[in-house]
Formats: structure tokens, C-alpha cells, sequence
């Protein structure tokens, strides 16, 4: 990572880290951590997680390890650590050296409760989880020691030993920490260091049977790696006491400092990785990467850019203060840098067909359109005209409401970059449904407007036999409610948007979108914004939706 020429600080944190290297703490040096916990996909308040800390590394010249904290194998897989990797570098950001993993320490980890054993600060506990409960005492009143806290140091010393061999089964016992069961923060009350798990780890294998907890982990991992900002949200505040008196009462080669921020919480959604996992195993989406979810994959396969969720990221801020962000600031985001990037392109989601009486049959003529109106750079399309063509069943009206600006009966419409259509007949079926519009085009309206009429409107169109046959997937945010997680009477469940996937299975874009590659992404005229789905083959191109053109959400809001 290079240091940026810029080093202002922009959030309480640079300010802190601007201090330090103006004190010469830490020798000058700043190292971060990004430490996921491999047990679900990530999500956009990890997003802002990944960019604070690898943002932070790259402003000031420093490093940013990635580390796994797997210190729970049964809630954790290889898949997760997959795509975990896979998204930070599809965020656009490195780590410093080889990933690491919490479970390479796991021999010093343990040299370390042995060392708070031999101190007299740690004891294995032989209280169940439930009595262990009830003598841990309330926010208001006072935990109690444990019977076994008075164990000797020779007797802990011998059972760890038997836990760590396998002679106990789970549940059976603990190591504690020695702190304080009246200590006001209730974190500080003999906190479990180590549990027994006879379960295989997909990093160490079978080779421990007892593993350490996650606050006993967490700090001295980051000692080890030589942290000096070890940056997390402000659940972990008040654990915070907890990870400083181990940096204190063991032997760590360095004492790193904790700093907590506010984490991202975001409306219409959920981000919890419990409830994530539930929609997935429910089957309500169709796995982490479901493009209605808030992961990082799912919001990649929506079509959002690795630009558009940092930007978002900066836009929010970074501050100690809770708060909730809407949405809509995420869409719009990806939003502006779709305007700027997506070259456009024409696709009729509900077609009804269109034919034009006084073009030939076997006739084509090739019209030029740009590939975005802003940006020559992008180069031109080739759409083909031809006598068959399709346009929206919504763009026609046979009988149009008051100011109708598309196509009926006996009125004009330009069909856009190309000529100017007026609507002559219309076909219907025995059930009375409009099956095709016949109309003619004006060929004095070739890059020309009409000199004796106007036209009521511009819609899109396609060739019928000139495009390519797609599915388009129309996602839309999966929850109605701006809290599902809010009302105390009903599970968020109960607030699933029916309609955050429409599926249009006869739609047709225009053919230069037949070599698309996956992740390519358009801005559909008229549409919204879309990006070629994993799904899509040969003979069927699956496009999802990303954004609309607009927010529709804050305009149904307003009314």
C-alpha cells in the first residue's frame, strides 16, 4: 500500500491515528485488521468495516492484515472463508501478507491460559451453563464465585490438561477467568476462556477438542500481529475492559488499543448473519448471493460496483453516534455511477408486437445510437429496424388517459434513435387482448423532427427477429416495513416484500447485448439499471435489475 499525498483526517479515528503519529506512538506505524468470523457471507455494514480499515492502512502508508477469528468450527466453513476472501478483493483492496487465521495461534493461545493458571487468574469451572447463569448475577445485582474458583493452581493446571487430552465431554467444564464477579461491566465477571468443542476445525483439523472464546482470542490475536488500531463497532465497547486486562496480564509483545465506531444500519433490511443464514436456509432467497440480499455478494450480483458501495461508505461517515441510513442513499450511489459508466441499450420486458406496414418484408436498415449520449468515448450500438418490431405492452393505450405521452390509436410516437411511428390498426384476439399494432413510419423523420405534427412521446423498441430472446429478473428491496426488525409483536419475516422478485420470462433486448459478458452492466432505457446474471447461456441472457431510473420508494413515500 502507498501512502495518498492527503493525510487529513476525515473521522474521529484519523484524528486519533494523526495524534499518535505525531507523538511517535507505536514507532510511527499503523497496522489494522480486517477479522471477519467465517461463519456467513458478508454484508454492506462489513462493507464499511473492510473500507475503514484497508482505507485507513492505505491513507497512512501502514497495513492491513486479514484474519479469520474461527474459534467456533461448528458455524464455520470453507465456503464462508471463500467468499469472504472473494469480496474484499472485489472491493478493490489487498492485505498485507498471507491471510491469517486465529486458529494459527491457538498453540500460544493456550501457553497463555496456562500462563493465567500458573498466575492464579484463570480456573476451570465445573458449573453447568445454566448454574453458571445464575451465579453470574444481573445488570443490578452482583454476580458470586463459583465453588471451584479456590481450586489450586496445580489442580487447574492438571484438569485443563485433561480437557485439552479429551477426558471430559462437552459442557462438562470451562476455563474461567480470575477478574471479578462484582465488577459493575458484567463482561468482567470470570469470563469463559476456553470451552470444549469435539468438533473437527477446517483449519487445525481434530487436532484441539477445547477451543478458545472469541474475547480471549480477539486481543491477543491482534498483539501477535503486531495491531495498532484495532478498529470494531460499538458492541464491543464494553468489552473493551475485558480486552485490555489480557493485553495486561499476559505476556503479548505489543499492547494494542481498541476504538469503536457506529456500525452501518441500514433501513429496509437486516443484517443480522443469524437471520441472514434463516432466509437461506427458509429458502425465502435463493442463497447469500440472492440478489435481494444485503451481502456483498448478493448486492455484486444485483449489479452494484465496488466504487458505488465505497463512495457509499465515505458518504456515511464514520462516527460514535447510532443512527439508521436509508436506502435510498445506497441506490442512490450505485445510482450515479451507473449514469456515468453503464452504456445504454434497449429491452422490451412485456412485448407486444409491432408491425410497420411500409417497411418490406426482409428489409433491415441499421440505425447508429451511441452507447451513452454523455460519453463519445463509449463509441455507437447498431440497432437493426426491420418490419417486425416489439415495444412495450405498457407504451400502448388504446384508450389513453389525459396526457398520455406513448402510443394509441391514430396518434405519433418516436420510436427512440429511430423514425418517427403513427398507430394505424389494432389487432386483438378472440378474448378481446391486443395482440399486435400495425403503423407505418415517416421516413422524413430520420434524425429529423416532423414539421406539420408532433409527436406524442419517445418509447423503445426491438427488432422481433433481430434481438435476443432474456429473462429479466426485477428485484426490488426485500422488505416492505423501513424496521422489520422493530415491531415487537410481529417477526421480521411477516414483512417480506411479495413483490421484491418480478421474473419477465419473454423479454427481448436488442442484439449486441448477446455477447454480454456476466457482471457487464446497461442502463435499459426507460427502464433502470441492469447487469448480466450468472444464469444467463447461449440461448437466454438473464439480466437482473439493479436500480431504477428513479426512487420510486421515496416518491410512494411522499404521496
Amino acid at each position: 500500500m502507498t501512502k495518498n499525498e492527503s493525510t487529513k483526517p476525515t473521522n474521529f479515528i484519523h484524528q486519533i491515528i494523526e495524534e499518535d503519529l505525531k507523538n511517535g506512538v507505536n514507532e510511527g506505524k499503523v497496522v489494522t485488521r480486517f477479522p471477519p468470523e467465517p461463519n456467513g457471507y458478508l454484508h454492506i455494514g462489513h462493507a464499511k468495516s473492510i473500507c475503514l480499515n484497508f482505507g485507513t492502512a492505505q491513507k497512512y502508508g501502514g497495513e492491513c492484515n486479514l484474519r479469520f477469528d474461527d474459534t467456533n468450527p461448528e458455524k464455520e466453513s470453507q465456503e464462508y472463508i471463500d467468499s469472504i476472501v472473494a469480496d474484499v478483493r472485489w472491493l478493490g483492496f489487498n492485505w498485507s501478507g498471507d491471510i491469517r487465521y486465529s486458529s494459527d495461534y491457538f498453540d500460544t493461545l493456550y501457553q497463555w491460559a496456562v500462563h493465567l493458571i500458573r498466575e492464579g487468574k484463570a480456573y476451570v469451572d465445573s458449573l453447568s451453563a445454566h448454574e453458571m447463569r445464575e451465579y453470574r448475577g444481573t445488570l443490578t445485582e452482583a454476580g458470586k464465585d463459583s465453588p471451584y474458583r479456590s481450586r489450586s493452581v496445580d489442580e487447574n493446571l492438571d484438569l485443563f490438561e485433561k480437557m485439552r487430552e479429551g477426558a471430559f465431554e462437552e459442557g462438562e467444564c470451562v476455563l474461567r477467568a480470575k477478574i471479578d464477579m462484582s465488577a459493575p461491566n458484567i463482561n468482567l465477571r470470570d469470563p469463559v476462556i476456553y470451552r470444549i468443542r469435539k468438533a473437527h476445525h477446517h483449519q487445525s483439523g481434530d487436532k484441539w477438542c477445547i477451543y478458545p472464546s472469541y474475547d480471549f482470542t480477539h486481543g491477543q490475536s491482534d498483539a501477535l500481529e503486531g495491531v495498532t488500531h484495532s478498529i470494531c463497532t460499538l458492541e464491543f465497547e464494553d468489552h473493551r475492559p475485558l480486552y485490555d486486562w489480557f493485553v495486561e496480564n499476559l505476556p503479548v509483545p505489543v499492547k494494542p488499543r481498541q476504538y469503536e465506531f457506529a456500525r452501518l444500519n441500514l433501513n429496509y433490511t437486516v443484517t443480522s448473519k443469524r437471520k441472514l443464514k434463516l432466509l437461506v436456509d427458509e429458502a425465502k432467497v435463493n442463497g447469500w448471493n440472492d440478489p435481494r440480499m444485503p451481502t456483498i455478494s448478493g448486492l455484486r450480483r444485483r449489479g452494484y460496483t465496488p466504487a458505488s458501495i465505497r463512495n457509499f461508505c465515505e458518504m456515511i461517515g464514520v462516527t460514535r453516534s447510532n443512527g439508521v441510513v436509508d436506502m435510498g442513499m445506497l441506490e442512490s450511489a450505485v445510482r450515479d455511477d451507473l449514469d456515468v459508466n453503464a452504456p445504454r441499450a434497449m429491452c422490451v420486458l412485456e412485448p407486444i408486437k409491432l408491425t410497420i406496414t411500409n417497411m418490406p418484408e426482409g428489409e433491415e436498415e441499421w440505425f447508429e445510437l451511441p452507447a451513452h449520449p454523455k460519453d463519445e468515448s463509449m463509441g455507437l450500438r447498431k440497432v437493426p429496424f426491420t418490419r417486425n418490431l416489439l415495444i412495450e405492452r405498457e407504451d400502448f393505450a388504446e384508450v389513453p388517459p389525459r396526457k398520455w405521452k406513448r402510443l394509441s390509436p391514430g396518434e405519433a410516437v418516436r420510436l427512440r434513435g429511430a423514425y418517427v411511428i403513427r398507430c394505424e390498426e389494432v389487432i386483438k384476439d378472440e378474448n378481446g387482448e391486443v395482440v399486435e399494432l400495425k403503423a407505418s413510419f415517416d421516413p422524413d423523420t430520420k434524425g429529423a423532427n416532423p414539421t406539420d405534427y408532433k409527436p406524442k412521446g419517445v418509447i423503445h423498441w426491438v427488432s422481433a427477429e433481430n434481438s435476443i430472446p432474456c429473462e429479466v429478473r426485477a428485484y426490488d428491496r426485500l422488505f416492505t416495513e423501513p424496521n422489520p426488525d422493530g415491531d415487537k409483536e410481529r417477526d421480521f419475516h411477516d414483512f417480506i416484500n411479495p413483490e421484491s422478485l418480478v421474473v419477465y420470462p419473454q423479454a427481448r433486448a436488442e442484439i449486441g447485448l448477446k455477447t454480454a459478458a456476466v457482471e457487464s452492466r446497461f442502463q435499459f432505457e426507460r427502464q433502470g439499471y441492469f447487469c448480466v446474471d450468472p444464469d444467463s447461456s447461449e440461448s437466454l441472457m438473464v439480466f437482473n435489475r439493479t436500480v431504477g431510473l428513479r426512487d420510486s420508494w421515496a416518491k410512494m413515500q411522499n404521496k
